[in-house]
């Protein structure tokens, strides 16, 4: 590690939800560290990745999604998505040729009056004409004068070696927060309550994923395999029969899934046992919230 030159900061992406601001976080890493799926909201809690080289060392945060709360839950969501304003280095506000920010949005207003560099990033180009692409760059030329905009495409990695030289030209001087073998400051037990939440978001329609919490009542872990058992949480007696489905066999599909998603993110045999549980109302109650993690 070179530490004469060495550059380290917070990099911070935010956007509205479905904008790809997780797939742009996995994608610049070369780790899937955020869940991923089409659905709105799948990204409940701020996440940190680290990303080390030679000369610096880059802290990426992807949070939820600035959206209007209708629940308690969604008011801590909202708070975790507009905190990384405070502490940022640089900001990146992903968005598409089909996300639409007026300059009325939280989103829009917080990064204007942000003071430190600012990057556009216009992703999911590959879903969109060279023209309706270039009228939007232009757009947002004129909407932030004092960013950079650029084009990219997480899914495909197009322009993410150019983002890249952007964040590290504007990053700040400075010693490095993690060691250079940290890749994210969460622990396994979160990633695994994570990945099996993903798996239900894939599983399930209409409102039953957004109605689930997933805790991890145990992890340990020996030389050959982890063994997980996972509770998943939901607010009504007929959303527990879903997730179970006709003589258990959703709650099997989900878990095999789980599972080896698990034993792809951890490199290790897993075994896994999950559990459905009735919170009743629990996206409204701060207890249950705080024991879930959420602010």
């Amino acid at each position: 590690m070179n530490k004469k030159n060495f550059k380290s900061g917070f990099v911070n992406i935010v956007g509205n939800p479905n904008v790809g601001k997780s797939t742009l976080m996995n994608a610049l890493l070369g780790h899937n560290l955020s869940i991923v799926t089409s659905k709105a909201q799948t990204t409940r809690h701020r996440i940190l990745g680290i990303l080390n080289g030679n000369d610096f060392q880059i802290v990426f945060s992807d949070t939820p999604g600035i959206l209007k709360p209708k629940y308690k839950l969604q008011e801590s969501m909202l708070k975790s998505a507009v905190s990384v304003f405070d502490d940022a280095d640089v900001i990146i506000m992903v968005t598409t040729t089909e996300d639409i920010v007026s300059d009325s949005d939280q989103l829009f207003s917080s990064v204007a009056d942000c003071s430190v560099p600012k990057i556009v990033a216009v992703n999911k180009v590959d879903l969109s004409s060279q023209s309706e692409v270039e009228a939007v760059l232009e757009q947002w030329r004129k909407r932030l004068p004092d960013a950079v905009v650029i084009p990219l495409s997480a899914k495909f990695n197009f322009n993410l070696t150019a983002l890249l030289e952007l964040i590290l030209d504007n990053l700040p001087a400075g010693e490095p927060y993690y060691p250079e073998d940290q890749l994210s400051d969460r622990f396994e037990r979160f990633f695994a309550s994570e990945i099996i939440r993903e798996k239900i978001l894939l599983n399930y329609r209409k409102e039953v994923p957004y109605s689930v919490e997933v805790e991890i009542e145990s992890y340990s872990e020996s030389d050959d395999i982890i063994n997980i058992s996972a509770v998943i949480h939901v607010e009504r007696d007929t959303q527990k029969g879903i997730i179970i489905g006709h003589r258990g066999t959703m709650l099997k599909k989900t878990g095999t899934m789980a599972r080896i998603g698990l034993e792809d993110f951890l490199g290790k045999k897993v075994f896994l046992s999950l559990r459905v549980k009735v919170s009743e109302n629990w996206r409204e109650k701060q207890r249950l919230l705080k024991q879930f993690g959420y602010q």
